[in-house]
C-alpha cells in the first residue's frame, strides 16, 4: 500500500513540477526539456522524445529528445501513416507495443531496436493534440514490468501531452510561419535571379525585335497572353520579361508546366485542395492559382489540358475566384494569366480537344516567337551569352569559339531551337581542352551539317584537311578576309594560299570589313 501511495505520490510531483514549469514559461525549449528530464527520472524511461507535425511539409520532426545522437535526432522525419509516430498523428490515438522485438509497424528510424537489450522494451507513443488536429507526438521506450504498469505510464503520458499542448500548438504555428517564410524568400531570391538573368530577351533580328515591340505595349495591363512558338524557341523567357517589367514585378511568378503531371494531379497543383479530399491529403494546401495572387501565373504546354481542366480554368479566368478540391468555400484570386503552347490551339479546338471558349479567353495578345532558323543573326550573341554564362558554371576561363565552328552553328538549322543551342555550348565547353571551342567539339550532327564535313575522324588526310580549314577560316577573320596578310601569318605563298582557299571552296570576301 505505502509503494502505491508513494507512486500516486511521485506522479502529482511530477504533473505539479510540469504546471509549475508552464506557468512560468511559454517558451518551447524551458518546457520540453524538464518534460523529458521527469520522464527520464521519475518514469525510468530509456529514450524519449517529443515531434511536431509540421502541417505546410507533411513532415513529423524530433524536436527534442534524450537517449539518442544528434545526428539520429536530425534524420528521422516522418510522415502521416509511416510507422508509429506517423499512425498515432494520423489517427489521433496511442499506440502501446509491448515488446518492440515482436512489432512489425516500428519504423526503427532512430536505430533503438538494434542496440543490444537485456530486458523486454516497451514502446509508448501518445498524440499531442489540439482542438482538432494532431501537433506531435510523446514516445517513450522502457523496460516492460507488467501491463497494469504499462497504462499506467501510457496514461500519464497522455496528460503530460494534454498539458503542454497549448505550447505546442503555439511552436507549431511558428515554425510553420517560419517554413512559409524561407519559402517565400527562396521564391524571392529565385525571382530576383531570375530577373537578373532573363530581363531581356537576346537577339536583335528583325522578328525578336517585333517580339520586344509587342512586349512593350502590354507590360503595364494585365492583358492575358498567350506565347505561341515551337518548343525550345523561348517562350518561358518571353513570360518572364513581361512580368519582370510590369506593375506586379514585386509579386510572384508561378511556373506551371501542363504537360508535365498527370491529369488526376493537375488540378489539385493548379486548384490545391482540402484535408481529407482523396486518399493522402492529410493537410489542406493552396494551388498554383492562390500562390501566384497579386502577380502572374504562367501555364506552359496549356493546350495539353483535359477537357475537365480546362473547364475550371475557363472559370478562373471569368471569375477570378476557385474551390480548392474537397471544399467549399470561394477563394477570390487577382492574377495576371500568361499562357504557351508549341500546339495549333485553333486546330484542336476544331478537333474537339480543346475548348473554343477558353481558346479566345487565352488568345487576346498573342505573341510568336519565331524559331532559331529565322533569326540567324541572333545566332553569334546567343553564343557568346552561352559561353560566358555556362562558362562560370563549369570553371572555364575566357573561353571563345573559332570562326569556322561559328559558321557551321550559323549554317545549321536548329530543330531544338534555342535550347539545343545551350545544350550544344555546354557540351562544346565540356570537351574543349583550351580556351577555343573548335568544330571536333560540336556534336557531330552540326558538323555533318555543312557542306564543308567537318567531324574530325576517317583517314588521317580528311582530319588534317579539317585542321586546315579551320586554320585558315580563323585567320582570314582576323585579318578581314586579306589573303596576302593571312599568308604571310602562315608561312606561305599568296599562290599556295589561294591554291588551299580553292580547294576547300572559302570565299574570302565574305570576311572584309563592310
Amino acid at each position: 500500500m505505502r509503494d502505491k501511495d508513494h507512486e500516486a505520490g511521485d506522479m502529482i510531483n511530477l504533473l505539479y513540477n510540469i504546471s509549475n514549469s508552464l506557468s512560468t514559461n511559454n517558451e518551447i525549449k524551458d518546457v520540453i526539456r524538464p518534460v523529458l528530464n521527469m520522464m527520464l527520472q521519475k518514469l525510468q524511461v530509456i529514450r524519449g522524445m517529443i515531434t511536431i507535425f509540421n502541417r505546410q511539409s507533411g513532415e513529423i520532426f524530433i524536436e527534442d529528445g534524450f537517449g539518442l545522437s544528434d545526428e539520429a535526432q536530425a534524420k528521422s522525419r516522418y510522415t502521416p501513416g509511416e510507422g508509429v509516430t506517423g499512425r498515432v498523428v494520423e489517427s489521433g490515438l496511442p499506440i502501446v507495443i509491448e515488446n518492440i522485438d515482436n512489432s512489425d509497424i516500428l519504423a526503427n528510424k532512430t536505430g533503438f531496436r538494434n542496440e543490444y537489450h537485456e530486458n523486454q522494451i516497451s514502446f509508448i507513443c501518445v498524440p499531442i493534440r489540439s482542438t482538432n488536429h494532431t501537433t506531435g507526438t510523446i514516445s517513450a521506450y522502457k523496460i516492460f514490468k507488467d501491463s497494469d504498469q504499462l497504462e499506467t505510464d501510457t496514461k500519464l503520458l497522455s496528460i503530460i501531452a494534454t498539458m503542454i499542448s497549448r505550447v505546442i500548438r503555439l511552436h507549431q504555428n511558428v515554425h510553420e510561419e517560419n517554413m512559409l517564410l524561407l519559402a517565400e524568400n527562396r521564391r524571392l531570391y529565385e525571382a530576383l535571379s531570375e530577373k537578373k538573368s532573363h530581363s531581356k530577351i537576346i537577339g536583335n533580328s528583325n522578328s525578336i525585335r517585333i517580339v520586344l515591340e509587342m512586349i512593350e505595349k502590354i507590360v503595364d495591363t494585365s492583358t492575358t497572353v498567350l506565347i505561341l512558338g515551337e518548343s525550345g524557341v523561348g517562350k518561358e523567357r518571353v513570360a518572364e520579361t513581361i512580368h519582370f517589367n510590369s506593375s506586379r514585378k514585386d509579386k510572384p511568378f508561378i511556373k506551371f508546366n501542363c504537360g508535365a503531371l498527370p491529369e488526376n494531379l493537375i488540378e489539385s497543383e493548379l486548384f490545391g485542395y482540402e484535408k481529407g479530399a482523396f486518399t493522402g491529403a492529410v493537410t489542406s494546401r493552396i494551388g498554383k492559382f492562390q500562390q501566384a495572387d497579386q502577380g502572374t501565373l504562367f501555364l506552359d504546354e496549356v493546350g495539353e489540358l483535359s477537357l475537365n481542366a480546362q473547364t475550371k480554368l475557363l472559370r478562373v479566368i471569368q471569375e477570378k475566384e476557385l474551390e480548392r478540391i474537397g471544399g467549399t468555400q470561394t477563394h477570390t484570386v487577382n492574377i495576371r494569366i500568361i499562357a504557351a503552347t508549341n500546339r495549333d490551339l485553333a486546330d484542336r479546338v476544331s478537333r474537339g480537344l480543346f475548348r473554343e471558349d477558353l481558346f479566345y479567353r487565352l488568345n487576346v495578345f498573342p505573341i510568336t516567337v519565331p524559331p532559331l532558323r529565322e533569326r540567324k543573326t541572333d545566332i553569334p550573341l546567343l553564343t557568346d551569352f552561352f559561353i560566358k554564362s555556362l562558362s562560370k558554371k563549369l570553371n572555364k576561363d575566357k573561353v571563345t569559339i573559332s570562326r569556322a565552328a561559328m559558321d557551321l552553328m550559323v549554317n545549321y538549322s536548329w530543330p531544338g531551337n534555342v535550347r539545343e543551342l545551350e545544350n550544344c555550348i555546354e557540351r562544346a565547353l565540356i570537351l574543349c581542352d583550351n580556351s577555343t571551342i573548335r568544330i571536333h567539339n560540336l556534336p557531330l550532327n552540326i558538323q555533318d551539317s555543312g557542306t564543308h564535313k567537318n567531324h574530325f575522324s576517317g583517314p588521317l588526310q580528311n582530319q588534317i584537311d579539317n585542321i586546315e580549314y579551320e586554320i585558315i577560316i580563323q585567320e582570314l577573320a582576323q585579318n578581314h578576309g586579306n589573303v596576302s596578310a593571312t599568308a604571310q601569318k602562315l608561312g606561305l605563298t599568296v599562290r599556295k594560299m589561294g591554291l588551299r582557299i580553292k580547294k576547300h571552296g572559302i570565299n574570302p570576301n565574305r570576311f572584309k570589313k563592310r
